[in-house]
């Protein structure tokens, strides 16, 4: 890119802002309902579970840049197959970029009575892909930008709140009211809220210093927004009885101690950008998988084409645009259908944890030099241990889904598999990485 690589600063942010979604503002009070108030520590454990389950990412971001990700990391570590299945499933994902955009004109409806949502959605969405077509380091930019907005929003929340957590906050009953058990189901469920960061791999090509930045970036940023959510789990639990804040929003908690102005900043300003982060971050995260996947011929060769001036793959972009804007312009409601891929980007944890399995055979004198090399056995217990939290997020989103969804995912999955099956021998796999 004309305008550099993206530095560690620039990773972080990104990682920052996938992680800190909206979905905080409502799995908190669904986790206290668990759990009561100790859910500020189900935060903690769900934060080491999500960091144990990213080390196979670590393992493997840390050894090789690959320059498309995940896509290359399963096409080189995995199989062909196995690739295009993964790199279709991310086609389906970009359904959802839509539903961030019009979520975002929702709550700008609710500040500005009036608004046009179809332009505000419109303007948006212009804007961030704009600013990916000239180049990620302006979008790196941007997400700084934004990122530090986010910030004052949450750091609104536990100003305000601190001050309000009322006295005996371990003690009974309020304090582990599900017993372990709910504890457990708390904190497992808590990981959607934690993870994230190890989706920042996929920037892997516009990285500075990929193999040593990323691997730091996902430990660190996992670990900085847990901790702060961990703060605001307190408050949220703490400043009224368990049975009113119990699976109801943040805002409810926050209305009872925040001035009018700043609960709306908060609710309002901080949802928006929230979702603005993590539309900004995946739309930029599907850029480098998807052209490295059309050179290998999953896909029409010429989207991987780059424009002169800015060296984006512009076709790419425009593709990414005109699935998201198109629904917004036409009124069309594909919400079921983005959030039918949730169960399947679930698994694909359990995936890179296989994979990683193969580091010692595909990769073997790189790996012995990387600085995350451990010998087998403990390669296999830890990605033994990242495949069973996989499937057990994946068994509670069986339990806790609708079934139209779980026949969304089910239908995707079809998709790719028919797909990668009928394509791949039309297809060859490069070998996409680098050792810096």
């Amino acid at each position: 890119m004309s305008e550099g690589k993206l530095t560690r600063t620039d990773l972080f942010s990104m990682a920052i802002g996938q992680i800190i979604g909206v979905g905080v503002m409502t799995m908190t009070g669904i986790a206290i309902g668990f759990t009561g108030r100790s859910v500020n520590l189900a935060y903690i454990v769900a934060g080491i579970l999500t960091i144990v389950s990213a080390i196979p990412q670590i393992y493997i971001g840390g050894t090789a840049n690959f320059l498309g990700g995940q896509y290359s990391q399963i096409a080189v570590l995995g199989n062909k197959t196995l690739a295009g299945i993964f790199i279709y499933i991310q086609v389906a994902i970009t359904l959802a970029l839509s539903m961030y955009t019009i979520s975002f004109s929702d709550y700008f409806l609710a500040l500005f009575p009036g608004a046009n949502v179809k332009l505000v959605s419109f303007v948006v969405l212009t804007v961030l892909v704009g600013m990916h077509l000239t180049g990620v380091k302006q979008a790196a930019r941007l997400q700084n930008l934004m990122c530090a907005i986010l910030a004052l929003g949450i750091a609104s929340y536990i100003v305000f709140g601190i001050g309000h957590i009322q006295p005996g906050y371990m003690q009974m009953p309020g304090f582990l009211t599900g017993g372990i058990g709910g504890f457990a189901l708390a904190s497992i469920y808590l990981t959607f809220a934690a993870g994230g960061a190890t989706y920042v791999v996929n920037f892997s090509a516009e990285a500075e210093n990929p193999t040593k930045d990323i691997p730091m970036v996902i430990i660190v940023s996992t670990a900085a927004v847990v901790l702060v959510y961990a703060v605001m789990a307190t408050i949220a639990a703490g400043v009224l009885p368990v049975e009113q804040v119990a699976n109801q929003p943040l805002s409810v908690s926050a209305q009872s101690f925040m001035p009018q102005a700043v609960y709306t900043f908060f609710v309002v300003g901080g949802a928006m950008f929230a979702l603005l982060t993590t539309l900004n971050f995946n739309i930029g995260m599907l850029i480098y998988p998807i052209k490295t996947a059309s050179q290998d011929g999953w896909l029409p060769s010429g989207l991987a084409a780059v424009n002169r001036r800015f060296g984006t793959p512009h076709w790419i972009l425009l593709a990414i645009y005109l699935i998201s804007v198109l629904p917004i312009l036409f009124g069309l409601d594909l919400n079921t259908i983005a959030n039918s891929t949730v169960i399947l980007t679930t698994c694909v944890r359990g995936v890179i944890g296989l994979v990683a399995l193969s580091l010692p055979k595909r990769m073997p004198q790189m790996w012995e030099k990387s600085a995350f090399f451990v010998n087998s056995g403990k390669l296999k217990i830890i990605c033994g241990i990242a495949i069973l939290l996989a499937a057990i997020s994946v068994a509670l989103l069986l339990v806790t889904t609708s079934a139209v969804q779980i026949i969304g995912n089910c239908c995707i999955l079809g998709i790719s598999i028919v797909l990668a099956l009928l394509l791949r021998n039309k297809v060859h796999v490069s070998a996409s990485y680098t050792e810096k």
